[in-house]
């Protein structure tokens, strides 16, 4: 009767335990050696020897990685080329690109990463600039994809979209040298969200708007003077 009593005892503190029904959600673990690791390793080996602890790549990658953060570079120029262009589609560019950015963002610090729980590189001593430490998945990068997603839906009848995709690659490639994401999420993250962007583009396209008609001059009927000439020479 007594080990009766103390089993269902034992049961009922399982089944009241919270952390039993904590759900998890389904992850794919990435794994820790082959050629991605290799890939990795080299990208990193690179940037430690020719770029980081470096004045000038530091302070480029370092303002990059910031201005990054939660897309605000990506705003802040969806907003300057709504004022620049004031065509027909400015509010629907706008509107398409922060809404965008506030989605793709939901998503993949969402749903993403909780599906690939990766650990962020190690870095030892202090950096060179203060930075945000996220604390979600190391991949993909969030940085990477939304600069790939924004670059994507900003290019759309627009002549500076290189400088775009330019930006985009400096915004990237800034969390490999800061050491917050491995050179494959930013792989992962940019082709996510170049996918991305692309079916944005289809889903709410940006109609080119038709150049105004050009306006025809109206010339004034001259005079017929034939009959004056001929009643003259009659």
């Amino acid at each position: 009767m007594a080990r009766t009593t103390a089993a269902l005892a034992s049961s009922a503190n399982r089944m009241a335990d919270p952390e039993r029904w904590k759900w998890v959600p389904p992850s794919i673990a990435l794994p820790e050696d082959g050629w991605i690791v290799d890939f990795d390793q080299v990208v990193d080996r690179w940037f430690s020897e020719r770029l980081r602890g470096r004045p000038v790549p530091d302070a480029v990658f370092y303002a990059a990685s910031a201005v990054g953060d939660h897309g605000l570079v990506w705003l802040v120029i969806a907003g300057i080329q709504a004022l620049r262009r004031r065509d027909a589609n400015w509010r629907r560019r706008l509107v398409r690109a922060s809404a965008g950015l506030g989605i793709e963002s939901a998503l993949v610090n969402g749903p993403v990463k909780w599906m690939f729980r990766r650990r962020r590189p190690v870095h030892d001593g202090p950096r060179a600039l203060y930075l945000r430490q996220p604390r979600t998945s190391s991949f993909p990068s969030g940085h990477a994809t939304a600069a790939f997603f924004a670059a994507a839906l900003l290019r759309d009848d627009d002549p500076w979209w290189p400088a775009y995709y330019g930006l985009a690659v400096i915004v990237a490639a800034s969390r490999v040298h800061v050491k917050i994401h491995h050179a494959s999420d930013v792989v992962g993250g940019a082709l996510l969200g170049a996918l991305l962007g692309e079916l944005t583009r289809q889903m709410v396209p940006i109609r080119p708007v038709a150049a105004p008609a050009p306006r025809l001059a109206l010339v004034e009927d001259e005079p017929d003077t034939s009959s004056a000439v001929d009643g003259e020479r009659g």
